[in-house]
């Protein structure tokens, strides 16, 4: 069935079944890699993406919920990879292997989207479904820390429109893709 996706500020079609993973569209169809598969039932958060602004686990979110809706991916929150997540990851050298570090960075952009200045409670609650094998945790907590900094210390409506997801057009989209069924 066709469905519209607005992905990283592109509206593409896609002709797949209603009950595909969002995870699969993104990934197969669409070729945008950033998104990684980890658990496929929604426990790790390595495919962590944003779907209307909220981070969503997008090996459980079918492609049907998710129509006609903003969705963000890792390759669209900063196609120069300077939003000041990103900046800090590299930085303090967050990411040992990496792996999860996509799905941890889509969390804390939406957790610093809705709390500018966050504790270390918010962080440990808004990241408490990414799993990172590698045990960065300590590094991830200090990551946010700075790049909530950073943020804070942008003109008061800059800071907010920065910690929000931002769509680029650099970001590669499909246009009518069919998928065999």
């Amino acid at each position: 069935m066709p469905y519209t996706l607005n992905v990283n500020g592109r509206s593409t079609v896609v002709d797949v079944p209603a009950d595909m993973p969002l995870l699969w569209v993104l990934r197969d169809v669409l070729n945008l890699k950033g998104t990684k598969y980890g658990c496929g039932i929604g426990q790790c958060g390595a495919c962590t993406v944003h779907v209307r602004g909220r981070a969503v686990r997008a090996c459980q979110t079918p492609v049907s919920s998710a129509a006609n809706t903003p969705i963000t991916t890792i390759e669209g929150l900063s196609a120069e990879g300077t939003h000041p997540l990103q900046v800090v990851w590299q930085e303090i050298d967050v990411p040992q292997c990496g792996y999860c570090q996509a799905g941890q960075i889509m969390s804390a952009a939406a957790l610093l989207a809705n709390t500018p200045k966050p504790s270390n409670e918010d962080i440990d609650r808004a990241m408490n479904g990414n799993v990172c094998r590698c045990g960065t945790y300590l590094r991830i907590r200090e990551g946010i820390h700075k790049a909530a900094a950073m943020l804070s210390s942008r003109a008061p409506q800059t800071a907010r429109a920065s910690a929000e997801p931002v769509a680029t057009p650099a970001a590669p989209v499909a246009r009518d893709v069919q998928v065999g069924r």
